[in-house]
């Protein structure tokens, strides 16, 4: 089948390969001149979720607001990021959070054996680093990690829990004084490189054949018409078009991967998905002294910031800036921007003094979608032609691996990896009920 895929960050190059390895000729089409220069670019690092790191249960929000919860929030009365937010909430009740976590879990299994087999398969280098240390800073935090701790233990994760010391003992960087309530090593799970990652699986796709790249092209719209599929490209950049010359590509097959991009596009097909975005920003800074750099990475738990060492850089990831969907139109305003920015580099201070020279550090900031019960939205949509892969949020950019093979188990016709009530959990028809 000819498909074309929509989007050329970690999703859309992801479902690419998978396709192509499934026998389907691709074509990638991305508005900006290479691939990963969206969303994908700034990813903190973390590869895939544990319980600690999802956007669902009772380490989210749990009722805080601000620097405690490491969500800059700014709804504005009535908006629809406070009713993203309220219904986000619905699954922080232990027994929701593991129900939820049950759906998610055969995704994150599948995307680690397909990660593990592309790495194996090209010998890929993309900065792995072994090793991630979450803390937690007093009592309180550390009951309300309480559930995602139960899980960790009932699917057998293979984990840690710290003392203080303990923790300062296995990553020198963090400082034993002030005391603090303790923390959660993954020895086994890693970070990596995610825009890094993607350019070199891009590399293997140049390699191989059979996938194209359109790149300076936006989509305008999609078509459906039977047994065929289209879409509408706009012009490139700095060209007119007439309204009576519009491109359009021809295709068996859509799979929409572009992000926040992709809701105005399926609203073009009448498919409404509540799914929010959300501001996330990261600091990239030069170590400042050697002696003081971490090994592993070390995740601020409940504010949900993650500092990972990338050669010789280290990469701050977090503060989330939840406003509604008028003001994400907007630029960021500078005190927004100076309080997420404050939000990293406190918990950089806190974690890793003179680790990072925050001063000549660079920023990022960009657009992540979240769905309202934390779970990306995968698999057919609306029309036998139309496929979606998105929603992935900032919880580990592995997961794009395992639902880009679901994807390319559905346009062929074969029975995804996964069972049934996780693929029930992933459709986007799951929000009409």
């Amino acid at each position: 089948m000819d498909v074309i895929v929509i989007g050329g960050g970690i999703v859309g190059i992801a479902t690419a390969y998978q396709l192509r390895a499934a026998g389907h000729r691709v074509c990638v089409v991305e508005r900006h001149a290479t691939v990963a220069q969206g969303a994908t670019y700034g990813h903190g690092g973390i590869v895939l979720p544990t319980p600690l790191d999802v956007w669902f249960g009772p380490t989210f929000l749990g009722g805080r607001r601000g620097a405690r919860s490491g969500v800059v929030y700014r709804p504005g009365l009535n908006s629809s990021a406070r009713r993203f937010a309220k219904r986000l909430a619905q699954w922080q009740a232990p027994e929701a959070f593991r129900a939820q976590w049950l759906r998610l879990r055969p995704l994150v299994d599948l995307s680690r054996e397909a990660i593990a087999s592309i790495e194996a398969g090209f010998h890929l280098e993309y900065e792995q680093r072994a090793g991630v240390l979450h803390v937690m800073r007093d009592a309180r935090e550390w009951e309300q990690a309480q559930g995602a701790f139960d899980l960790l233990r009932e699917f057998e994760v293979h984990h840690h829990l710290l003392s203080a010391a303990e923790c300062a003992e296995i990553e020198h960087s963090v400082p034993a004084e002030p005391r603090f309530a303790g923390g959660v090593s993954f020895a086994q799970e890693y970070t990596a490189n995610c825009p890094l990652f993607t350019k070199l699986v891009k590399q293997v796709l140049d390699e191989q054949g059979d996938v194209q790249f359109l790149f300076g092209r936006a989509v305008e719209a999609i078509r459906l018409e039977g047994h065929r599929a289209a879409v509408e490209l706009a012009p490139p950049e700095g060209e007119r078009q007439s309204k009576r010359e519009v491109d359009v590509m021809s295709c068996d097959a859509v799979v929409v991967a572009a992000g926040a991009g992709s809701l105005p596009l399926l609203e073009g097909l009448g498919l409404s998905l509540p799914l929010h975005a959300v501001r996330m920003l990261s600091l990239t800074a030069p170590i400042a002294y050697e002696e003081c750099a971490p090994h592993l990475t070390v995740v601020d738990s409940i504010r949900r910031i993650s500092m990972t060492r990338m050669n010789q850089r280290i990469r701050v990831a977090g503060a989330a800036v939840l406003q509604s969907e008028r003001e994400l139109t907007k630029p960021l305003a500078e005190p927004l921007v100076e309080a997420a920015t404050a939000l990293l580099a406190q918990a950089t201070h806190d974690w890793m003094p003179g680790a990072a020279k925050i001063s000549a550090a660079h920023a990022w900031e960009g657009l992540r979608l979240l769905s309202p019960d934390g779970l990306p939205v995968v698999g057919n949509a609306l029309h036998p032609r139309l496929f979606v892969n998105l929603g992935h949020g900032p919880a580990g950019w592995g997961l794009a691996c395992g639902s880009a093979k679901v994807v390319a188990d559905l346009v062929s016709g074969a029975a995804p990896l996964v069972p049934p009530e996780t693929l029930a959990a992933l459709r986007a028809e799951r929000f009409a009920s």
